[in-house]
């Protein structure tokens, strides 16, 4: 950069400011005063935000302004309206049974409302909103339950969780059969043909017989010698075309290997009695439950 004294631009007729980069002069064009206006306007009125609002940090807190407003006060004060509002008919929710929640409609419809919110907070980012489930997420939609689909089922299994923190949890571990070196790696071969073949898919024969004994001694305490699962345990079925984690034969192959399982919150003591029975019910109302 080459300093230069000011001089006026032949082509625009504006004064330079004396600075040139590669031969390009700098002009002296001033800004246009309504957005000078506007920019000092905004000056004003930003030390006048700073006096009635909060707006500084402190060490131990905040200037909280002449106004004395808090946002945080505010949201505290609606949440306590809400709960308020919401009062009686959740009196009415915690002292009633599943079956007269649903046959009052007035009271079915706050659950369903609050359920459904409930659920948007809470289980939709593992379930989806839809409660449609991915993969290692069950779909709620349907009317597959490995600890079962009836009112006081669901209401249980969201209350303990799924191999969570709470001392009745729903609790189940599938072996993981190859990580541990439980099974070879052509036993579960063997055994993934086996599986396939249990959901009325083509399996290789051989395979399907070999494996037979492989599952009455590793798999059938659970599933059941037909396969057909077993919700004490909150053992899938294995004949049908449902599956958590896919139903390829690589993927049934990774399972029995790996053996894994996911895990649900237990949701007692973070929702109210009353936000779980609400959730219970939204749930069910989905179309999957029984």
């Amino acid at each position: 950069m080459t300093d230069h004294n000011k001089e006026v631009d032949s082509h625009s007729g504006t004064e330079t400011t004396g600075h040139e980069w590669d031969g390009i002069k700098e002009l002296n064009t001033p800004l246009p005063r309504w957005w000078l206006g506007i920019f000092y306007a905004c000056i004003v009125w930003s030390i006048g935000y700073w006096v009635v609002m909060p707006a500084w940090p402190m060490i131990n807190g905040y200037t909280h302004g002449m106004l004395n407003h808090s946002q945080r006060v505010n949201v505290a004060n609606d949440i306590a309206a809400l709960k308020s509002a919401r009062h009686a008919s959740e009196s009415k929710l915690a002292s009633a049974s599943m079956d007269h929640i649903q046959s009052n409609p007035d009271l079915l419809q706050f659950a369903l409302a609050e359920g459904k919110a409930a659920f948007g907070d809470n289980c939709a980012p593992c379930h989806g909103s839809g409660a449609q489930g991915s993969k290692g997420y069950p779909n709620l939609n349907d009317d597959v339950w490995l600890w079962g689909g009836k009112l006081a089922d669901i209401q249980h299994t969201i209350t303990v969780g799924v191999r969570s923190t709470s001392a009745e949890t729903r609790q189940s571990q599938m072996p993981a059969f190859g990580k541990d070196g439980i099974l070879k790696p052509a036993q579960i071969r063997d055994l993934t043909e086996y599986v396939v073949a249990l959901s009325h898919r083509p399996a290789n024969a051989a395979a399907v017989k070999r494996a037979r004994q492989l599952f009455s001694d590793n798999c059938a305490a659970c599933h059941g010698e037909d396969g057909k699962g077993n919700r004490e345990f909150g053992a899938p079925n294995l004949t049908d075309a449902d599956w958590l984690y896919g139903g390829s034969p690589q993927e049934i192959s990774t399972q029995i290997y790996l053996g894994r399982g996911g895990v649900m919150p237990t949701w007692q003591g973070r929702l109210s009695p009353e936000t779980i029975k609400s959730l219970a019910i939204y749930v069910h109302s989905l179309g999957g439950g029984e």
